[in-house]
Protein backbone atom coordinates (compact mmCIF):
# COMPACT_ATOMS: atom_id res chain seq x y z
CA UNK A 1 0.00 0.00 0.00
CA UNK A 2 1.34 3.31 -1.03
CA UNK A 3 1.96 6.16 1.56
CA UNK A 4 2.68 9.55 0.95
CA UNK A 5 5.99 8.92 2.80
CA UNK A 6 6.47 5.93 0.60
CA UNK A 7 6.01 7.61 -2.54
CA UNK A 8 8.56 10.01 -1.11
CA UNK A 9 10.93 7.95 0.15
CA UNK A 10 11.06 5.68 -3.33
CA UNK A 11 11.26 9.45 -5.27
CA UNK A 12 14.49 10.36 -3.31
CA UNK A 13 16.19 6.83 -3.60
CA UNK A 14 15.68 7.02 -7.46
CA UNK A 15 16.73 10.87 -7.40
CA UNK A 16 20.06 9.57 -5.01
CA UNK A 17 20.79 6.30 -7.46
CA UNK A 18 21.05 9.46 -10.19
CA UNK A 19 22.69 11.85 -8.55
CA UNK A 20 25.56 9.37 -6.86
CA UNK A 21 24.51 10.30 -3.36
CA UNK A 22 22.42 9.21 0.01
CA UNK A 23 18.37 9.54 -0.38
CA UNK A 24 18.12 11.13 2.81
CA UNK A 25 20.89 13.83 1.51
CA UNK A 26 17.75 15.70 -0.09
CA UNK A 27 16.15 15.72 3.38
CA UNK A 28 18.99 18.06 4.88
CA UNK A 29 19.15 21.49 6.19
CA UNK A 30 22.61 22.09 4.17
CA UNK A 31 23.40 21.23 0.55
CA UNK A 32 25.26 18.66 -0.98
CA UNK A 33 27.72 18.60 -3.69
CA UNK A 34 28.21 14.95 -5.55
CA UNK A 35 30.61 13.39 -7.60
CA UNK A 36 28.67 12.54 -11.07
CA UNK A 37 28.87 9.01 -11.89
CA UNK A 38 26.88 6.54 -14.37
CA UNK A 39 24.15 4.26 -12.99
CA UNK A 40 22.37 1.78 -15.02
CA UNK A 41 19.08 2.32 -12.31
CA UNK A 42 18.74 5.83 -13.55
CA UNK A 43 15.58 6.85 -15.62
CA UNK A 44 16.33 5.68 -19.16
CA UNK A 45 16.29 9.23 -21.07
CA UNK A 46 19.13 11.26 -18.57
CA UNK A 47 22.76 10.95 -19.81
CA UNK A 48 25.41 9.94 -17.14
CA UNK A 49 27.44 11.62 -15.95
CA UNK A 50 25.96 15.01 -15.21
CA UNK A 51 27.95 17.85 -15.84
CA UNK A 52 25.98 20.10 -13.51
CA UNK A 53 22.73 18.81 -12.20
CA UNK A 54 21.04 20.66 -9.36
CA UNK A 55 17.88 19.13 -7.73
CA UNK A 56 15.87 20.15 -4.56
CA UNK A 57 13.04 18.34 -2.44
CA UNK A 58 13.01 21.72 -0.64
CA UNK A 59 15.04 21.24 2.05
CA UNK A 60 17.99 21.98 0.11
CA UNK A 61 20.11 21.62 -3.32
CA UNK A 62 21.69 18.67 -4.26
CA UNK A 63 24.06 18.95 -6.85
CA UNK A 64 25.71 16.19 -9.21
CA UNK A 65 28.72 17.69 -10.75
CA UNK A 66 31.77 16.67 -12.39
CA UNK A 67 34.95 17.63 -10.64
CA UNK A 68 35.85 20.18 -13.00
CA UNK A 69 32.87 22.41 -12.50
CA UNK A 70 32.34 21.72 -8.37
CA UNK A 71 34.32 24.68 -7.46
CA UNK A 72 31.94 26.64 -9.36
CA UNK A 73 28.61 25.30 -8.05
CA UNK A 74 29.82 25.41 -4.82
CA UNK A 75 30.52 28.93 -5.01
CA UNK A 76 26.92 29.38 -6.05
CA UNK A 77 25.05 27.33 -3.78
CA UNK A 78 26.97 28.64 -0.88
CA UNK A 79 26.23 32.37 -2.17
CA UNK A 80 22.27 32.14 -2.45
CA UNK A 81 19.14 30.52 -0.65
CA UNK A 82 18.03 26.98 -2.26
CA UNK A 83 14.92 28.16 -3.31
CA UNK A 84 16.66 31.28 -5.59
CA UNK A 85 19.19 28.62 -7.16
CA UNK A 86 16.38 27.54 -9.66
CA UNK A 87 15.16 31.03 -10.98
CA UNK A 88 16.40 34.47 -12.31
CA UNK A 89 17.59 36.67 -11.72
CA UNK A 90 20.83 34.37 -9.24
CA UNK A 91 20.30 31.40 -12.02
CA UNK A 92 22.65 34.13 -14.18
CA UNK A 93 25.06 33.38 -12.56
CA UNK A 94 25.66 29.97 -12.52
CA UNK A 95 24.97 30.31 -16.19
CA UNK A 96 27.38 33.46 -16.52
CA UNK A 97 29.83 30.60 -15.02
CA UNK A 98 29.06 27.49 -17.10
CA UNK A 99 29.34 29.70 -20.07
CA UNK A 100 32.98 29.96 -19.71
CA UNK A 101 33.44 26.19 -19.47
CA UNK A 102 31.44 25.60 -22.79
CA UNK A 103 27.93 24.78 -20.84
CA UNK A 104 24.69 26.22 -20.56
CA UNK A 105 21.97 25.65 -18.30
CA UNK A 106 19.29 23.95 -20.67
CA UNK A 107 16.41 22.05 -18.72
CA UNK A 108 14.58 23.19 -15.72
CA UNK A 109 11.04 21.09 -14.41
CA UNK A 110 9.28 20.83 -11.71
CA UNK A 111 8.05 16.90 -10.83
CA UNK A 112 5.12 15.93 -9.33
CA UNK A 113 3.68 12.92 -7.39
CA UNK A 114 0.48 11.72 -6.09
CA UNK A 115 -0.82 13.27 -3.17
CA UNK A 116 -2.61 9.90 -1.23
CA UNK A 117 -4.95 12.23 1.18
CA UNK A 118 -6.65 13.36 -1.64
CA UNK A 119 -6.09 10.84 -5.01
CA UNK A 120 -8.72 9.19 -6.64
CA UNK A 121 -9.56 8.36 -9.74
CA UNK A 122 -11.42 10.86 -11.54
CA UNK A 123 -14.84 10.61 -13.58
CA UNK A 124 -14.78 11.15 -17.25
CA UNK A 125 -17.96 12.22 -19.66
CA UNK A 126 -16.49 9.99 -22.10
CA UNK A 127 -16.31 6.11 -22.69
CA UNK A 128 -12.66 5.23 -21.21
CA UNK A 129 -10.52 2.11 -22.22
CA UNK A 130 -7.12 0.67 -21.09
CA UNK A 131 -4.42 0.40 -23.84
CA UNK A 132 -1.23 -1.34 -23.74
CA UNK A 133 1.69 -1.31 -26.16
CA UNK A 134 0.12 -3.13 -28.43
CA UNK A 135 -2.71 -0.64 -29.31
CA UNK A 136 0.16 2.54 -29.59
CA UNK A 137 2.00 1.29 -32.87
CA UNK A 138 -0.28 3.74 -34.98
CA UNK A 139 -0.05 6.35 -32.53
CA UNK A 140 2.88 8.04 -33.16
CA UNK A 141 2.41 10.91 -34.04
CA UNK A 142 2.40 15.23 -33.28
CA UNK A 143 -1.04 14.72 -31.59
CA UNK A 144 -0.09 12.06 -28.92
CA UNK A 145 3.61 12.84 -29.10
CA UNK A 146 3.56 13.94 -24.99
CA UNK A 147 1.29 10.57 -24.31
CA UNK A 148 4.30 8.83 -26.12
CA UNK A 149 8.03 9.08 -27.42
CA UNK A 150 8.52 7.78 -30.49
CA UNK A 151 12.54 7.39 -30.00
CA UNK A 152 11.46 5.02 -26.73
CA UNK A 153 8.99 3.36 -27.79
CA UNK A 154 9.46 0.01 -25.82
CA UNK A 155 9.12 2.13 -22.57
CA UNK A 156 5.48 3.03 -23.40
CA UNK A 157 3.91 0.09 -21.67
CA UNK A 158 0.28 1.57 -20.66
CA UNK A 159 -1.86 3.98 -21.53
CA UNK A 160 -5.63 5.04 -21.27
CA UNK A 161 -7.71 6.64 -24.02
CA UNK A 162 -10.61 8.53 -23.91
CA UNK A 163 -13.56 7.95 -27.26
CA UNK A 164 -16.12 10.16 -28.25
CA UNK A 165 -17.79 7.35 -30.62
CA UNK A 166 -15.33 5.67 -31.19
CA UNK A 167 -12.51 8.50 -32.30
CA UNK A 168 -9.43 8.79 -29.57
CA UNK A 169 -9.95 11.74 -28.74
CA UNK A 170 -7.72 11.87 -25.67
CA UNK A 171 -4.82 9.61 -24.82
CA UNK A 172 -2.72 9.32 -21.12
CA UNK A 173 0.26 7.33 -21.32
CA UNK A 174 3.24 5.87 -19.36
CA UNK A 175 6.64 5.53 -19.79
CA UNK A 176 8.67 2.96 -17.65
CA UNK A 177 11.45 5.49 -16.94
CA UNK A 178 12.60 3.12 -14.19
CA UNK A 179 12.15 0.46 -12.46
CA UNK A 180 10.10 2.10 -9.22
CA UNK A 181 8.63 4.92 -11.22
CA UNK A 182 6.73 5.30 -14.43
CA UNK A 183 5.83 9.04 -16.07
CA UNK A 184 2.79 10.12 -17.22
CA UNK A 185 2.01 12.17 -20.76
CA UNK A 186 -1.01 13.30 -21.90
CA UNK A 187 -2.78 14.81 -25.15
CA UNK A 188 -6.42 16.07 -25.73
CA UNK A 189 -7.29 16.86 -28.87
CA UNK A 190 -8.34 20.87 -28.46
CA UNK A 191 -12.02 20.95 -29.21
CA UNK A 192 -12.27 18.11 -26.11
CA UNK A 193 -10.24 20.16 -23.63
CA UNK A 194 -12.10 22.16 -20.55
CA UNK A 195 -14.40 19.14 -19.87
CA UNK A 196 -12.26 17.41 -17.21
CA UNK A 197 -10.96 15.01 -19.67
CA UNK A 198 -7.60 15.19 -19.19
CA UNK A 199 -7.54 15.27 -15.27
CA UNK A 200 -10.08 11.96 -15.52
CA UNK A 201 -7.31 10.53 -18.20
CA UNK A 202 -4.21 11.69 -15.86
CA UNK A 203 -5.72 10.10 -12.17
CA UNK A 204 -7.20 6.91 -14.22
CA UNK A 205 -3.56 6.15 -15.61
CA UNK A 206 -1.84 6.52 -12.10
CA UNK A 207 -4.18 4.49 -10.44
CA UNK A 208 -3.46 1.66 -12.39
CA UNK A 209 0.05 2.31 -12.30
CA UNK A 210 -0.28 2.03 -8.67
CA UNK A 211 -1.70 -1.10 -9.27
CA UNK A 212 1.08 -2.33 -10.84
CA UNK A 213 2.74 -1.57 -8.02
CA UNK A 214 4.87 1.52 -9.74
CA UNK A 215 4.91 5.14 -8.84
CA UNK A 216 3.19 7.22 -10.96
CA UNK A 217 5.37 10.95 -11.67
CA UNK A 218 4.43 13.80 -13.72
CA UNK A 219 6.51 16.67 -14.99
CA UNK A 220 5.86 19.89 -16.12
CA UNK A 221 7.80 23.09 -16.81
CA UNK A 222 7.02 26.43 -14.35
CA UNK A 223 5.32 28.22 -17.21
CA UNK A 224 3.05 25.31 -18.65
CA UNK A 225 0.06 26.87 -16.59
CA UNK A 226 -2.50 24.19 -18.31
CA UNK A 227 -0.14 21.01 -17.31
CA UNK A 228 0.45 22.18 -14.06
CA UNK A 229 -3.05 22.47 -13.21
CA UNK A 230 -4.20 19.04 -14.66
CA UNK A 231 -1.65 17.76 -12.35
CA UNK A 232 -3.37 19.49 -9.12
CA UNK A 233 -6.65 18.55 -10.58
CA UNK A 234 -5.19 15.02 -11.00
CA UNK A 235 -4.81 14.64 -6.94
CA UNK A 236 -0.74 15.62 -8.19
CA UNK A 237 1.45 17.93 -5.87
CA UNK A 238 4.61 19.42 -6.62
CA UNK A 239 7.53 17.26 -4.93
CA UNK A 240 10.79 17.98 -6.62
CA UNK A 241 12.62 20.61 -8.78
CA UNK A 242 15.50 19.85 -11.56
CA UNK A 243 18.13 21.93 -13.57
CA UNK A 244 20.45 20.82 -16.05
CA UNK A 245 23.07 21.80 -17.31
CA UNK A 246 24.55 20.91 -20.95
CA UNK A 247 27.47 21.12 -23.61
CA UNK A 248 26.81 24.72 -25.79
CA UNK A 249 26.10 22.83 -28.99
CA UNK A 250 23.67 20.54 -27.87
CA UNK A 251 21.70 23.46 -26.34
CA UNK A 252 22.35 25.31 -29.73
CA UNK A 253 20.56 22.25 -31.65
CA UNK A 254 17.26 22.53 -29.81
CA UNK A 255 17.07 25.74 -30.37
CA UNK A 256 17.35 25.48 -34.13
Amino acid sequence: MFTNDRILEIAMRQSAAELNCGWRDFTLPDNVIAVSAENAAARKYLTLPFACQLVSYGSNVVASVQEEYRELVEAYLKKYPAEHCFETPNMHVLNDGLQEKGLRICFMAEYFLPDMRVFRPLECPLELRLMEQADFQELYTETWSNALCRDRKQLDVLGVGAYAEGRLVGLAGCSADCESMWQIGIDVLPEYRRQGIASALTSRLAFEIMERGKVPFYCAAWSNIKSVRNALRSGFRPAWAELTAKDREFVNRMNR
